[in-house]
């Protein structure tokens, strides 16, 4: 359980080592693995550490090769440490290098220190289960003193222990909706959609006559595009989802632009499948668009 600035020289020296050289070796290789979801196992630590074994579970937001999520490191429920992460993962090797970046809250004993950690990681089937397995090692919060370091191994599950988290917000627009004043606009349903894959884009055009729409975007009631104005070319925005979990995208009218209401085309493209949805919101209402990836 450990905290870690995102300053490099604060990196044991495997750990830098491990990042440069994902930076060099990642290729553009297709997307052929999803590692989206919810992987849970146990994490052994060297001695010195607060317990030898513990629980870990990791929920993974993967898009293209990047790789973003939550990580909890746990004894039991009510004695844990959650962190977030930014990760690379080569897609020929199923290799991946995780770094925690920061301690979000943490339930330990009074003795024991949260660690920051980076894993490195590789997939591979065991009679037919997929299993993440490698090491691990960090430093200390508020320190550069090393963990113990150890194993990690992981398996994929269905639901989390604590709640699954999205990781797509930036903390800029975490800040601006601490600051918004509630919202009381109904919420009208335009359309649900069925996706059969974990990277989805989406694009939002103006529908029409340019005429200066502008609108703000919340993706589960999180905030991720804040007075952006409707043009010909495309506001564009990745969202990795992850199997099963609900989505409600919300467009909320900033103005109604010179000729009312505020319209606009988001085009939702999914792998192979192209589908074209068309909002409108105005002062009272804003328009929701609702879809879940079913994985096969």
């Amino acid at each position: 359980m450990t905290c870690l600035s995102p300053n490099c020289c604060l990196l044991p020296v495997r750990t830098a080592f491990l990042f440069l050289l994902f930076n060099c070796f990642l290729t553009g290789a297709a997307l052929s693995q999803d590692f989206n979801g919810v992987w849970r196992g146990k994490l052994t630590q060297a001695p010195g550490g607060c317990y030898p074994e513990y629980f870990i579970e990791i929920q993974i937001q993967h898009s293209a090769v990047q790789l973003a999520g939550t990580t909890y490191d746990y004894y039991d429920t009510s004695r844990y440490v959650k962190l977030n992460f930014n990760g690379k993962v080569n897609m020929t090797t199923k290799r991946m290098v995780l770094m925690e970046e920061r301690v979000l809250r943490y339930s330990i004993p009074p003795n024991c220190v949260p660690c920051i950690k980076t894993y490195d990681l590789t997939l591979t089937k065991l009679n037919n289960e997929e299993v993440l397995s490698g090491t691990w090692d960090g430093v200390m919060m508020g320190t550069k003193e090393n963990c113990p370091h150890g194993k990690v191994t992981l398996k994929r599950v269905v639901e989390s222990a604590f709640g699954i988290d999205d990781a797509i917000q930036s903390p800029e627009l975490a800040a601006i909706q601490r600051t918004l004043p509630p919202i009381s606009r109904k919420i009208e349903l335009v359309q649900t959609l069925v996706l059969d894959t974990s990277a989805v884009k989406l694009e939002l055009y103006d529908n029409g006559q340019i005429d200066g729409d502008t609108i703000s975007i919340f993706l589960n009631q999180q905030l991720i595009l804040y007075k952006k104005g409707l043009t010909a070319k495309p506001i564009t925005v990745n969202v990795p989802v992850i199997p099963s979990k609900d989505y409600e995208m919300i467009m909320y009218a900033e103005n109604l632009g010179s000729i009312p209401p505020n319209t606009a085309l988001m085009v939702v493209t999914s792998g192979k499948k192209r589908y074209e949805v068309y909002l409108s919101s105005t002062e009272q209402k804003s328009a929701a668009v609702r879809f879940k990836y079913e994985k096969k």
